[in-house]
């Protein structure tokens, strides 16, 4: 099989990490690599000739020609200071409490057929790679610590960005971004995510896609959160940036508690029943709507329609030297010390998706339909499947 991959900043082969624009090779038994060849996508096109050093090709391309529009492709400031740049400084302890396997994104991949090749889009520490045994993964992340930790696991996984994934397109069975898009701060970034999350994966291949909600069933979580103000607001960049309606006034991180992850919820329907096939358009159903949630009142500080926040992550004082990040976080402003609670916190930006937004962003794809949608345990989630 083709392994077809465009635009990765570095790849890594067997813990070791190579930077190329484009990397394509044929796969022999999804574990070794061999020689490169030309490739032609949708969105590059480029030569490639290969080096070894040791075990590990070395790729030098000759040229490359993306389509992906600069706004969009250019990664605003604050994403690369509170997505980026936090995750890269929080890796190790990040990673140690990602170990439980949501419910219902596990159903998505176990329903899967046998040999199927899914794709993970914002993996993270790698906790669905390989789920299924019975299916081949491959994942990428923004974050090249996470994808170290994937890689010393074993996981077939490169450092990329979801809004210009790495593969050629329909090369994977399934795809799965699983509390990913949050993290992009402009409406334009976050659709093409879904777009290139489409391109990926074959026709009728499946889409599982999972976010924040802004109707959170703990409203008392929000309120530890830090609602963006105008200094933030500033630092975006290109069209589609979000507009804080209300914004509160400014809380020092100190006193905030470190956020809790999102939990899983029920079994998932069956995915390939055609009757469970619903238009974007339609209103969800009222129980559904209902069920175990509530709409943010904020108690008069404006969180009912704030969708922009950062939400805090406080590293212990005694995990925060590893790497020596946090002191230049520290020295920097991005992180603040909390001496009550011996850590080091940081704040992680968050665009919460507001009831119907997902599926509002998905509403011009013209390749794809709306399989089903669920909220599950302070997430909105929904399923594609690729039709052209």
């Amino acid at each position: 099989m083709l392994f077809g991959v465009g635009t990765a900043s570095s790849f890594c082969f067997k813990g070791v990490y190579i930077n190329s624009t484009i990397i394509v090779g044929n796969i022999f038994s999804r574990r070794s690599f061999s020689t490169m060849k030309e490739v032609v996508t949708d969105n590059a096109s480029s030569l490639l000739t290969s080096e070894y050093v040791g075990e590990a090709p070395v790729l030098r391309p000759v040229s490359v020609r993306a389509k992906c529009s600069s706004n969009v492709q250019s990664t605003p400031e604050i994403e690369k200071k509170y997505v980026h740049g936090v995750y890269d400084a929080i890796a190790p302890h990040f990673s140690s409490t990602r170990f439980a396997k949501w419910p219902k994104v596990s159903a998505f991949l176990n329903s899967l057929s046998p040999g199927s090749l899914i794709l993970d889009a914002g993996c993270g520490n790698g906790k669905y790679l390989g789920l299924n045994p019975d299916c081949f993964f491959i994942g990428c992340d923004i974050s090249a610590a996470l994808i170290n930790i994937c890689a010393d696991r074993g996981h077939e996984v490169l450092v990329a960005d979801a809004v210009n994934l790495p593969y050629r397109t329909g090369y994977g069975d399934a795809a799965i971004s699983i509390a990913v898009l949050h993290h992009l701060s402009t409406e334009d970034r976050r659709r093409k995510a879904v777009e290139e999350l489409v391109r990926v994966v074959k026709k009728g291949g499946c889409i599982l896609i999972t976010v924040w909600a802004r109707e959170q069933e703990d409203t008392s979580l929000v309120e530890k959160w830090t609602p963006l103000n105008q200094r933030y607001i500033a630092e975006w960049i290109g069209p589609g940036s979000p507009r804080v309606r209300n914004p509160s006034s400014p809380r020092t991180l100190e006193s905030i508690p470190e956020a809790e992850e999102n939990g899983a919820g029920e079994q998932l329907k069956d995915l390939h029943a055609k009757s469970s096939k619903v238009k974007s358009d339609e209103v969800m159903d009222s129980t559904s709507q209902d069920k175990g949630r509530s709409l943010l009142t904020g108690s008069g500080k404006g969180y009912a329609e704030q969708q922009e926040f950062f939400v805090p992550w406080h590293l212990p004082y005694h995990r925060a030297e590893v790497s020596g990040a946090s002191a230049v976080a520290l020295a920097s402003g991005l992180a603040k010390k909390d001496d009550k609670k011996g850590s080091v916190v940081y704040n992680r930006y968050y665009h919460v998706f507001s009831e119907g937004e997902l599926e509002r962003l998905v509403s011009g794809l013209d390749n794809a339909i709306l399989v089903d949608r669920f909220y599950d345990k302070s997430n909105w989630c929904i399923i594609l499947e690729k039709t052209s």
